[in-house]
């Protein structure tokens, strides 16, 4: 019987305990977007790297990209001469 007068004060300590940090967790934001992150795993990082290239890059790379389908025709025929 004795057991009693001390383990009703250590529940209501704990639930008390329980009930602060519950209301801490609502005041804090903690449950204002449950599902965001678990998308945001999922989500694709293409966005980001087509954002960084502009149109000057673009131009360059194009224009690099005829010059070295230019190349190689010319080794070729270079190496048949040989």
């Amino acid at each position: 019987m004795n057991i009693i007068y001390f383990l009703i004060p250590i529940t209501v300590i704990i639930a008390a305990l329980l009930i602060w940090l519950f209301m801490w967790t609502i005041k804090s934001n903690q449950f204002d977007d449950l599902e965001g992150p678990a998308y945001k795993i999922l989500m694709d990082d293409d966005k980001l790297t087509s954002k960084k290239k502009t149109p000057e890059k673009n131009k360059q790379s194009d224009t690099a990209l005829k010059q070295a389908s230019k190349q190689p025709s010319n080794q070729a025929s270079n190496k048949n001469r040989d």
